[in-house]
């Protein structure tokens, strides 16, 4: 299958109307929930709906040959989430982190980083471009999330994939600061979104996400959350920290970062 690459110059100008996975934007418009509307309504919801209408199928981000990854490839974001939780699975190699999967789910799954390993991997070498004009190619090997979230058995109302992280970025008792991130069905069903272990055939450092980290490669960088530790399946995004939808989206930033 020839893989296309996806740019917003590229989306404006295509003709192409959506088959979104066998769903037409009409289909998928109505599963947006009516109180993350809000969130959406914005110049943000014009480029996330052009991408939806125009879209057909879901093509894939440009991948890269070996010949091509970057010799040094920057941490974004937290390079230590340095507090005692996270520091412990540290000492112990990761052998007592587990995943879990829950909300609105059939199946909750708590997995370790061995059971991830067991799952059907998917390796792809992708160029993760950084808010703060930074670009840099890597190699990715990971589960599909797809996969994960069909073994969970995902409700009919469900909407977004949530990702609670380990990374604290301003220090708050009630958790205010702790990062989180989310994305919609349709890039949680892309196949080129995947939870990574491996990074450039080595486990995942600690600068880089360790142990397991997102992979959304139609997005930007800081809708990569590392040092994940939870997955939660939700119909709705307003409980969540600020309402927003992600740590940065909280503060200002496009909830959807699409490229």
């Amino acid at each position: 299958m020839t893989k296309k690459l996806i740019t917003r110059r590229g989306l404006l100008t295509t003709g192409a109307v959506a088959a979104v996975g066998g769903v037409s934007y009409a289909a998928y418009r109505t599963l947006i929930a009516p109180n993350a509307i809000r969130i959406l309504e914005s110049a943000e919801y014009v480029t996330l709906k052009a991408q939806r209408l125009l879209l057909s199928g879901q093509p894939l981000a440009r991948e890269f040959s070996p010949e091509d990854m970057s010799p040094t490839f920057k941490a974004n974001g937290t390079p230590d989430p340095d507090n005692p939780a996270y520091n412990a699975l540290v000492q112990n190699n990761f052998n007592n982190w587990r995943l879990k999967i829950d909300g609105l789910v059939a199946n909750p799954l708590n997995l370790s980083l061995a059971d991830l390993k067991r799952q059907p991997q998917r390796t792809q070498i992708t160029r993760h471009d950084c808010v703060e004009g930074w670009s840099a190619i890597g190699k990715w090997t990971g589960v599909p999330l797809a996969h994960l979230l069909q073994s969970a058995g995902i409700a009919d109302n469900a909407r977004f994939v949530v990702f609670h992280c380990a990374d604290d970025y301003y220090p708050a008792s009630d958790g205010s600061a702790r990062y989180y991130e989310s994305i919609d069905l349709f890039d949680a069903f892309h196949p080129q979104t995947i939870l990574a272990h491996t990074m450039n055939d080595n486990a995942l450092d600690v600068a880089h996400g360790a142990p397991l980290r997102l992979r959304v490669e139609r997005q930007l960088g800081y809708k990569q959350a590392k040092y994940l530790m939870r997955i939660e399946v939700t119909d709705s995004l307003a409980k969540l920290g600020m309402g927003k939808g992600g740590f940065w989206p909280d503060r200002g930033y496009e909830w959807y970062a699409g490229i």
